[in-house]
């Protein structure tokens, strides 16, 4: 009980001190800071930026992050992209807005997002530098990322035949890509469906099979020897969970592609450091590449192996297979 006196003690005086101020302020004063997000990619037809504004008030903050008004700024943003060689500019591509309608529902305004955009072809020999303006104030925003080039694939061949032979491990083998660091492999596996009761209705359909969730290279310099295996066997543990038993379908294999993702130093940067944590400390540093503003600005590259056929035997052990010999093939 003296520990609980001398507590008590300890905490009165704090109470019985006299109070300057009655309320507590929790918000500092508004800054205009800038918030950018950007991917670049130079097999898209379309490049998008997004462009906000931090916000702050009074109240519960998911309040505020559900009106537009919020984030966006109210006059359009000045953003050009210019493409660099070395110390020469070599061209500069103006962004107009534009917003798109299918934004998923989550801690803000859906399903309309307001984004910057331009439709001009990249050429991944130059390095380029977003710049934008606020009219308003005359602040400038940079940022700037190398693309990612092209790279080698040794494994898996375009032009043989692949098997997916049960209990053994297969494997892909590359060359680094020059700006890249990040590598991600994915198999999509495209199949054909036909209704039995109607064989006119068939439908061209595919399901996703992630073999290598992550592969770092040692830096964005390319040339480095990258490989990973992965189970066979995961391949028909796929097919099993990811489609139906139907006894009105008919399904036909019909080949497989490989897509090889690769993201820039930066973005691998961002991605580790906003990954969830494995250690008790919770608390993660920040990362921003955006000069007077926050956010990224960075590239990925997706080089894709297409059309490459399954073997025979792959194809007999889909029809065979204890996981998947009922579902029609």
């Amino acid at each position: 009980m003296r520990f609980l006196r001398i507590f008590v003690l300890l905490m009165v005086p704090a109470f019985l001190l006299p109070s300057c101020k009655k309320e507590l302020n929790l918000n500092a004063d508004w800054e205009d800071v800038t918030i950018v997000y950007g991917i670049m990619n130079q097999l898209d037809s379309a490049h998008y930026v997004k462009i906000t504004k931090a916000f702050l008030g009074p109240g519960n903050a998911l309040q505020y992050a559900q009106i537009p008004d919020s984030s966006n700024y109210h006059m359009k943003m000045d953003v050009n992209l210019e493409a660099w060689d070395g110390s020469n500019l070599v061209a500069v591509y103006p962004f107009d807005t534009t917003t798109i309608n299918d934004k998923d529902s989550g801690v803000f305004y859906f399903p309309n997002q307001l984004l910057y955009v331009n439709y001009s072809i990249l050429d991944p020999a130059y390095k380029y530098k977003l710049v934008i303006v606020n009219p308003q104030t005359q602040e400038v925003i940079t940022s700037e990322t190398p693309l990612v080039k092209p790279f080698l694939v040794e494994k898996p061949f375009a032009f043989q035949a692949i098997s997916y032979d049960v209990g053994k491990n297969s494997k892909v083998e590359w060359t680094s890509a020059i700006g890249g660091k990040r590598y991600q492999v994915m198999v999509r596996f495209f199949y054909q469906e036909t209704s039995i009761p109607d064989p006119t209705q068939t439908s061209e359909k595919y399901i996703d099979w992630l073999i290598v969730p992550t592969k770092l290279s040692k830096s964005d310099e390319g040339g480095e020897q990258l490989d990973a295996a992965y189970s066979n066997d995961a391949f028909y543990a796929l097919l099993h969970a990811g489609l139906e038993v139907n006894p009105d379908l008919e399904r036909a294999a019909r080949y497989v592609q490989y897509h090889f993702t690769v993201a820039a130093n930066d973005l691998n940067t961002y991605i580790e450091v906003t990954q969830p944590s494995n250690s008790i400390i919770q608390e993660k540093p920040s990362f921003s590449n955006i000069e007077n503003g926050i956010g990224l600005f960075s590239a990925r590259y997706v080089q894709v192996i297409d059309s490459i056929q399954l073997s025979q035997r792959t194809i007999a052990e889909i029809r065979t297979n204890a996981l998947t010999n009922d579902l029609g093939f």
